[in-house]
């Protein structure tokens, strides 16, 4: 399934969601089942491909790719949720880079890049039963590693009374970190007081020094409240 169908996917459970919603959560018994709890989640999701065009003709094509992460979160009302979310994908990647000799042909770099997303998100249930809409938005940190060495490696040796002698070596690489936003909708099944599920669209902005990385990112999401 591509990435345009999961989101087509996306739009019309949220849509048929929204209007089952109402008549499911008239059911008092089922109401409020989130109110005053903490959660925790595991999630899965497809992280968007994204293209760039740079300076003097180089460019940046990064590969769609599937990332996971977890969430930890409290409900401070059935409707209002603020929780930390953490990110990892490791999509691959193409770099063309533009020699300043013009008599050089483009190269280019084929690398897998990691990028790591920290995001305090404030939540909003429209309803307060256990199947509803929601939308969501976050600020955080956010982090975007092209694993290309910036430097010779350093590499360090000792001797050590237990394991003996040992050598280390670390590098520099060429990375972009800073600021990031999200903005999301989702719907969230509370399948009881314990156990929920949810599904979401999201896009995080990100800007690094020469360029916006803006990623659209399907989750779906399994957890525990207590």
């Amino acid at each position: 399934m591509t990435f345009k169908r999961l989101i087509l996917l996306l739009v019309l459970l949220a849509v048929t969601g929204s209007v089952h919603a109402q008549r499911f959560n008239k059911k008092q018994e089922y109401e409020g089942l989130r109110d005053g709890t903490w959660e925790a989640s595991l999630l899965i999701g497809s992280q968007s491909s994204l293209d760039f065009v740079g300076e003097n003709g180089s460019s940046l094509k990064i590969d769609s790719e599937l990332a996971w992460g977890f969430t930890f979160g409290w409900n401070w009302t059935p409707n209002l949720n603020f929780s930390y979310r953490f990110m990892l994908a490791k999509p691959d990647y193409t770099a063309t880079i533009v020699p300043e000799d013009p008599d050089i042909s483009l190269q280019d770099l084929n690398y897998s890049a990691d990028r790591y997303s920290n995001q305090l998100n404030a939540t909003y249930h429209f309803f307060k039963g256990p199947f509803t809409p929601y939308i969501q938005a976050g600020v955080g940190y956010a982090k975007l590693d092209s694993n290309v060495p910036s430097q010779p490696p350093d590499v360090g040796c000792w001797w050590d009374p237990w394991w003996g002698y040992i050598c280390f070596t670390d590098w520099s690489t060429y990375d972009a970190t800073g600021f990031s936003y999200n903005l999301g909708v989702g719907l969230r099944w509370d399948i009881n007081g314990a156990l929920f599920l949810k599904g979401a669209y999201n896009r995080e902005f990100f800007s690094g020094d020469r360029a916006d990385f803006d990623f659209d990112t399907l989750t779906l999401e399994a957890g525990l409240m207590w």
